[in-house]
């Protein structure tokens, strides 16, 4: 049992399946096992028939002509992509995707939406695709032959608390599929709320066992406001339920929420600040709700 901040949210699973990486001299059976991983993670999990397969870049890869990289671009541009993905959703849908399969996180606001949009209009699917991975982040997070991976709903430094619940309104468990999206059919999942910078509820999984096939529910697209004392400047407050956990590995390292659950309601311009507090005295944020 893996402990952290994503065990009771539903991501066990890949918390507990360490990155995939493809070395030198490595068996048939390893490789397919790469290539399988690369499929899972580019094409969001969604069922591929033997005739929709990348037969070309898949033996350029198992003859050592394509790096892991180069395997995830082959796919990336092919046709397979590009009907599910590209022609068949709209613009923004299609790039937080791309950011989610290739970077393994969400777009970080507006500008980014913005300079992928513009890529789009004046140079096309293809130098799109490249965006993503001729990029320094990709270079430093994977290189040439670890597998992509999510990244997303961990604590990142650097990096602030919205993204991370926008990671969970997109990352719907481990048996979901993006090909068919979420109840909301193949329109953006995010858009506005990346463009606000709105954090989302983070809701537990609806059901089943940890690890096997959790998923979760859709968020709210709204939430109740209060006007008085510690509302924010937007009128919003969210409930934060938070767990106890010790920290694998640290000696006599324990965390202050150790007797039971506890909740804050804390005002959005709070939010980030309670967030990362919590995590520095070493709870597990279990759900994040509007009220």
């Amino acid at each position: 049992m893996v402990f952290g901040p994503a065990s009771p949210l539903g991501v066990s699973l890949f918390e507990e399946t360490p990155p995939l990486e493809l070395i030198p001299g490595r068996s048939e059976e390893e490789v397919e096992t790469v290539i399988r991983a690369v499929y899972r993670q580019i094409l969001g999990n969604a069922y591929v028939m033997e005739s929709e397969r990348a037969s070309i870049p898949e033996s350029q890869f198992k003859r050592g002509e394509l790096s892991v990289r180069e395997f995830v671009r082959a796919l990336a541009k092919s046709e397979l992509y590009r009907t599910r993905f590209f022609e068949t959703c709209p613009r923004y849908r299609f790039i937080e995707l791309n950011f989610k399969h290739f970077l393994g996180r969400t777009p970080d606001g507006l500008e980014e939406m913005r300079a992928h949009s513009t890529i789009l209009d004046t140079q096309g699917f293809e130098a799109e695709i490249d965006s993503y991975l001729d990029s320094d982040e990709y270079q430093n997070a994977y290189g040439e032959f670890f597998v992509p991976y999510y990244r997303g709903y961990k604590t990142q430094p650097g990096r602030n608390m919205v993204g991370f619940t926008h990671m969970f309104a997109m990352l719907r468990g481990a048996s979901s599929s993006d090909l068919k999206g979420s109840i909301s059919g193949k329109e953006p999942v995010l858009n506005k709320y990346v463009i606000q910078e709105t954090p989302l509820a983070v809701i537990p999984p609806s059901s089943g066992v940890a690890g096997e096939g959790w998923s979760f529910q859709d968020t709210p697209v709204g939430s109740r406001t209060r006007h008085g004392v510690g509302a924010s400047d937007e009128g919003k407050v969210y409930r934060i339920e938070v767990t106890g956990y010790r920290s694998p590995g640290k000696v006599n390292r324990v965390s202050k929420f150790r007797r039971s659950n506890k909740v804050y309601l804390v005002p959005f311009n709070k939010l980030s600040q309670e967030y990362q507090r919590i995590h520095k005295q070493g709870g597990v944020i279990s759900s994040i709700t509007a009220v």
